[in-house]
């Protein structure tokens, strides 16, 4: 998240000068983005209230960590990829099958192995799995570029749910899998709404410290530079699918601790919550925050999940017609972000 030292240095004369004060704000369409996204979400939390402020509040910190961990590979790094819901995914059944109640499991059809582990002793194997997985796939992805990147992750997320909804000895197919622990820490668990919360708030701090180490490193300058050109910076002896692939495994570990949140927020899951339309949602919400920047990945979720939330509420909407709508709001809005603002809210790179 690298800070605008001239933008700062600039703040004293256009504080003593109201007049270029205004001039600049007009013209500064990142300062208004943030504004009306961060002022849309305080309004909207304080007219719903508490209780609600905090599931939304929920929701934001789950897509977060989900929408800065596809920036790495798609904004820093410039791999176009819409298979990382299938990361995602891996994450979140890892962390039902270990924690789900084996007493549960022993009243249903389509028993599934289950080994009542704690949720802190199954995050980090929900991390290392996704990461295992993106090994694997990520092998067979170096070997690809730009237009066929796209289509071969695009084929790993259908991949991605065919598995979850047929291999039903393991995921229980389309009945899904209840009964997922939620975290506890001696006698304390996190039953209520507001712990959670705060839970997946230190996780998204600490993804967006990880990131940030990554791209303000040595590391991450050799991205972007791979995002810039690829075979160029393989002229100076840098094994680009080599970084590649580090950056794709890490991307995905994060993934993979934001499914074992979602699957211990929930107690639920099953694979409809992986379909291919939730990873074009995340690489929406990637572009509409902006490439190539930490907090465009948290204004881009929180622009997403009021879109979201919000229109819950509009009184002449039937609700049969919210989830088409929201798709089509959308979609719309990405259609003009290309139009006048290619490179999203707050982003330093064009798509």
């Amino acid at each position: 998240m690298p800070v605008d030292m001239q933008r700062i240095r600039e703040l004293p004369a256009l504080v003593r000068n109201p007049r270029e004060m205004a001039r600049h704000a007009r013209s500064n369409v990142e300062l208004w983005a943030n504004i009306l996204v961060i002022g849309g979400a305080i309004a909207f939390m304080l007219w719903q209230g508490a209780g609600f402020a905090v599931i939304v509040g929920t929701v934001f910190a789950i897509w977060a960590i989900l929408s800065v961990s596809l920036n790495l590979v798609v904004g820093f790094t410039g791999l176009l990829s819409v298979g990382h819901i299938g990361f995602f995914g891996v994450g979140a059944y890892t962390m039902a099958i270990l924690t789900s109640s084996p007493e549960y499991e022993q009243l249903r059809t389509e028993a599934i192995p289950t080994f009542g582990w704690p949720f802190f002793a199954a995050l980090p194997v929900c991390a290392l799995l996704a990461g295992l997985a993106a090994i694997i796939v990520g092998i067979v992805f170096n070997r690809f570029r730009d237009d066929i990147f796209v289509l071969v992750s695009f084929g790993f997320a259908i991949i991605s749910f065919n598995v979850f909804l047929n291999w039903r000895a393991v995921t229980r197919g389309a009945f899904g899998i209840h009964e997922i622990a939620r975290p506890e820490i001696g006698d304390w668990r996190f039953d209520g709404d507001v712990e959670f919360l705060l839970l997946c708030l230190a996780f998204l701090a600490v993804v967006m410290l990880i990131s940030w180490f990554v791209v303000s490193s040595s590391f991450g300058r050799v991205l972007t530079a791979i995002r810039e050109d690829e075979q160029a910076i393989e002229v100076f002896g840098y094994q680009a699918t080599h970084y590649k692939l580090a950056v794709w495994v890490i991307s995905a570990m994060m993934a993979g601790i934001a499914g074992g949140l979602f699957s211990s927020w929930t107690t639920f899951i099953d694979p409809n919550s992986f379909i291919l339309l939730e990873s074009v949602l995340l690489v929406a919400i990637v572009i509409l925050g902006g490439l190539a920047t930490i907090w465009g990945s948290l204004l881009g979720a929180m622009a997403f999940v009021l879109l979201e939330e919000g229109m819950r509420f509009i009184p002449f909407l039937p609700t049969e017609y919210i989830g088409q709508a929201r798709q089509v709001v959308l979609g719309i809005l990405l259609v003009l972000l290309m139009l006048f603002r290619p490179q999203g809210l707050v982003g330093r790179y064009r798509l």
